[in-house]
């Protein structure tokens, strides 16, 4: 009997997290990762890292953390140097990296006439092809920057914030930052240190969420049972309120949603310069011209480096979309893993909420590997569960929350509804085929 054998690219968190749950349920695989290591973006020396010198985790340790491997810190928010370190270990305790072909870039899936993929990869021993009943894409959300273009041309130094990893490469210079989100305020309190001057040019407002709430990580609050998606919005609007003040006061434009209807910002000490005058909030651009930047309220102002804090784009290029079942700005799927056709792929951390953690991307690989298991072991168990992800409506997975409608919200989820989900569905499978849609009716409810 052939033996079913699946890969998984990438091995940072989310690859990390689908190998230990295949390793868990028996299920053969090889892992491809193209760099020299563990631990994805969060290797500031991985030519892909995204990561800079300053970096931290914005959620805290303890919500983040996955639970059967603690991390052996007392910091709150480790720092990146601490996190690549954690995740070596969790490779090592679990045997990972023995399964890992490291160096080694997935450059093509291409499906087989019998159903199966093969993969082809470079690498430095030369060229791999090797055919798999399976593979987990786990390559990543936060690689592929997201370049705006913009009217003019700017004759200074242009750069996204994928290339930016140390605070002195804007010593002396007058600096304008794209965007405030969460790594564009981050660099931001870097730069006021080193720039000659720092500006931030914004096109909506944002709620800035500290670090601490009552001596706590604010993230560690209200675990419990979830408060209803209106009342946490008013509850946490004037707590904000009552510890931050108001950030129009300090020129940011008043957000036009509520709290939580876009990632927020999980920084005060950018509300901390904004009062000290260290630096100045400036309206959406409206034109380059050389060194100077026109501003669509009218005025303008001369730079040295203009730095593009404007995220990332989803990016799965060794696979065609239409095999992702891509609509609009991401790929639609089950619970954002299984594409409707189930033709053997599989994707591994394309969700993005509040506080889900590498925990909540290690449920995600459960799931996946508890239906790989069932294919083979239960199979009407994994036909029922077929037979639930091709039927719409799907899940709400908002939580109740009406998220923008921008590109990086297309895939974003609310952490309790997700997860209550996910879990409905491992139960499903690991339960008699009659209790699977009474327990799908519950994760709905």
């Amino acid at each position: 009997m052939q033996e079913h054998r699946y890969a998984i690219i990438g091995a940072g968190p989310s690859g990390l997290a689908a190998a230990r749950a295949l390793q868990k349920a028996g299920i053969a695989f090889d892992g491809y990762e193209a760099s020299r290591g563990v631990g994805g973006l969060w290797d500031i020396e991985n030519p892909r890292s995204t990561m800079y010198e300053s970096a931290h985790l914005i959620s805290s340790r303890t919500t983040t953390q996955f639970a059967e491997f603690p991390m052996e810190t007392a910091a709150d928010y480790p720092s990146h140097r601490v996190l690549i370190e954690y995740f070596r270990s969790y490779s090592a305790r679990f045997g990972l990296d023995a399964r890992y072909r490291f160096d080694t870039k997935v450059t093509r899936l291409e499906k087989t006439d019998d159903g199966e993929w093969m993969l082809r990869a470079s690498s430095p021993d030369g060229e791999v092809a090797r055919r798999y009943t399976g593979v987990i894409l786990a390559n990543g959300t936060l690689a592929e920057p997201n370049i705006p273009t913009f009217r003019g041309e700017f004759t200074g130094e242009l750069l996204h914030t994928s290339a930016y990893k140390s605070a002195t490469q804007l010593t002396g210079k007058r600096v304008l930052i794209i965007g405030a989100g969460n790594s564009g305020c981050d660099i931001a309190v870097d730069a006021v240190h080193h720039a000659t001057s720092v500006d931030m040019s914004v096109r909506r407002g944002y709620y800035f969420v500290p670090r601490y709430l009552f001596g706590r990580p604010s993230d560690t609050l209200n675990q419990g049972r979830p408060l209803p998606a209106r009342l946490k919005q008013l509850v946490d609007t004037r707590v904000l309120r009552a510890f931050t003040g108001d950030p129009v006061r300090f020129g940011f434009p008043r957000p036009d949603y509520r709290i939580y209807e876009s990632h927020p910002i999980v920084n005060t000490l950018i509300l901390n310069h904004l009062g000290q005058g260290d630096l100045g909030i400036r309206p959406d651009i409206d034109r380059f011209d050389g060194r100077v930047v026109h501003f669509r309220d009218g005025t303008s102002g001369e730079y040295d480096t203009v730095l593009l804090a404007t995220g990332y784009t989803l990016d799965y290029p060794f696979v065609d979309r239409a095999d992702l079942n891509w609509t609009g700005w991401s790929p639609k799927l089950f619970l954002n893993v299984f594409p409707p056709s189930f033709n053997g792929l599989y994707v591994m951390g394309m969700i993005e909420a509040s506080g889900i953690g590498w925990q909540g991307r290690y449920e995600q690989a459960e799931l996946i590997a508890e239906y790989l298991a069932a294919l083979e072991r239960h199979p009407d168990r994994a036909a029922d569960f077929r037979r639930r992800a091709t039927t719409e409506p799907w899940p709400d997975l908002t939580g109740g929350y009406r998220y923008l409608g921008l590109e990086r919200m297309s895939y974003y989820v609310n952490k309790d509804a997700y997860r209550g989900a996910v879990r409905s569905e491992v139960a499903a499978l690991r339960t008699d085929r009659d209790a699977a849609p009474r327990r799908r009716r519950t994760a709905r409810a």
